[in-house]
């Protein structure tokens, strides 16, 4: 793993050891607030499971364009489906990002019932991993929660799985004549939420911006889960995480790569503002609060200005 991104193994999480727990919960504090990223080992997921969501990704994304466009992505509200290639801009004033997306938001409670789904086993099988990474993401703040002094269950009453989404990303073998001058696989950007997990199949093109302003390439370590911290956990932490820039450099030449993304987001009507341990006489609020349904949309919405900008 690139030495810039902190490895934290969590094969000794066990809720009620107060003791371990506190260790590894200091272990994300340095981690977070120094650079924003870190990879996990041992999150908690089935042995296999990525493997085979992995396999059901590529066969989706290998299909033809017919059977992709059936599942079309249709709003930034909804946020489900499929995305081709060049439909997305993570950074706006850059050109189109060179990748396709299949989209999956709060698939536990509000699956899409028209059709849009590839198939039944396509279905069946995102929505067991969706639940495996929801449950990790659960583990994950119950960490937070003890290293910024919260009660508990402070961060998961906010997080239903409303806004919180899993996505399959492909970034196909290009040509370098195919692309623009500063296009890339994935645009420099931020995440929008509480936590973003990601899983990464062995093929490299993340990188991620260190406060100098220096970008640094991470290991595509399939055996680690790269977690960043978002936006609003910068502003519930009032800038003590960094919600750190990050891109994805296009696969010119032969090789491909995919990963998993998991957008650990807070419900629309959530409140974000400060919280009191972060906060001091010496340590005013530095962001206003806002509305996580508000800040969510807007981000999604310029990321889709050409296509989806109300």
């Amino acid at each position: 793993m690139n030495d810039i991104v902190p490895v934290i193994d969590f094969a000794s999480y066990a809720p009620g050891d107060t003791a371990n727990l506190k260790r590894i919960a200091d272990a994300v504090d340095t981690a977070l607030s120094s650079v924003g990223f870190m990879a996990i080992r041992n999150i908690g997921l089935e042995p296999g499971i990525l493997d085979t969501v992995f396999g059901q990704s590529r066969t989706f994304f290998g299909g033809d364009a017919g059977t992709k466009q059936a599942s079309a992505y249709r709003s930034a509200a909804e946020n489900f489906g499929y995305q081709g290639m060049a439909e997305e801009n993570l950074d706006p004033t850059a050109p189109a990002d060179l990748k396709e997306t299949f989209t999956m938001r709060d698939v536990l409670n509000k699956p899409p019932e028209d059709g849009r789904w590839p198939s039944p086993k396509f279905q069946s099988l995102m929505t067991m991993f969706y639940r495996d990474c929801f449950d990790a993401a659960l583990r994950l703040m119950s960490v937070l929660d003890v290293a910024l002094d919260n009660e508990p269950g402070f961060f998961e009453r906010y997080h239903t799985g409303e806004n919180t989404t899993l996505r399959l990303l492909h970034y196909p073998a290009v040509r370098t004549a195919a692309v623009a001058p500063g296009q890339l696989g994935a645009g420099a950007h931020t995440d929008y939420g509480l936590l973003t997990l990601l899983f990464q199949s062995g093929v490299g093109g993340l990188e991620v911006q260190a406060a100098d302003g220096q970008w640094h390439a991470v290991s595509a370590d399939p055996d680690a889960v790269v977690i960043n911290a978002g936006d609003l956990l910068e502003i519930w932490t009032n800038g003590r995480y960094r919600s750190t820039p990050h891109r994805v450099q296009p696969k010119v030449g032969n090789v491909q790569r995919q990963s998993i993304a998991m957008f650990v987001d807070p419900d629309s009507a959530t409140e974000v503002r400060a919280l009191a341990s972060c906060t001091g006489p010496d340590n005013p609020p530095r962001f206003a609060p806002t509305s996580a349904g508000a800040h969510l949309q807007e981000r999604i919405e310029a990321s889709h200005k050409a296509r989806f900008a109300r």
